[in-house]
Parts: structure tokens; sequence; C-alpha cells
């Protein structure tokens, strides 16, 4: 079993984070990616420019933009790939460079690995 945790990229790494990837398509703003301290960056498994400008991070807007998230995810090799990571870590951080921390990409991916493998998100 996994644990899979989200974490804005803003933070400091942690020992407890396990492997770190960034699933932003954008590199966030004012992190330097030798300070980020992650493990893998997986842009493709950000969300497209499309879904990205019509969600624009308004919470009101989520539940419709998770639909269309997994949609843009079914059957993706970037989502193959996150599952694939959760299988060989014992602990995965899906890290995001958005302020909002409940409303983001990186809870709808989180959510899809835990139905997918079992285990436990944070």
């Amino acid at each position: 079993m996994t644990d899979v945790h989200i974490k804005r990229v803003y933070e400091p790494a942690d020992d407890g984070d396990g492997y770190r990837v960034l699933v932003d398509r954008i590199w966030p703003r004012g992190i330097k990616k030798d300070e980020a301290g992650l493990d893998l960056w997986l842009k493709e498994a950000g969300t497209s420019a499309e879904l990205r400008k019509e969600f624009s991070h308004q919470p009101e807007k989520f539940e419709a933009f998770t639909v269309a998230y997994r949609k843009e995810l079914d059957g993706s090799e970037a989502l193959k790939r996150l599952l694939d990571l959760a299988r060989e870590h014992p602990k995965l951080c899906l890290l995001y460079g958005a302020k909002d921390e409940i409303h983001n990409q990186a809870a709808v991916l989180r959510d899809i690995i835990v139905e997918e493998l079992g285990g436990t998100s944070g």
C-alpha cells in the first residue's frame, strides 16, 4: 500500500515526503529547478491549457473540473506512470503550484491513485 499525499511545491522538501513528483504542466514561478527537491517533473500529468483556463482555480467549478480532468487522464501514459510510481514507492508526494490546497489537480490525481491501488491519502 502506498501513502499518497499532496503538497505545494513552495513548501520545503521533507524527509517524510517520499518520492516527489511535480504534476504541473507549467513550471511554478519563483522556484529554481535545483532547489525544488524533485525526483521527477511529470508535466504530462498536468491539465491541458484549455481545462486550466476553464477551471481558473475557482472552487465552485471544481466538481466539473474533476470530471473533465479524469476524462483527460483516462488511459494516458502520465497516469500509468504515476500508478507505476505509486507501486514502486511506499510514499508518493504529488507537488503542485496552485494556492488552493484543496481544489487542484494533485488532489484529483491522489484520489485516482488511491482508488486504483488502495492505500492512504493525506
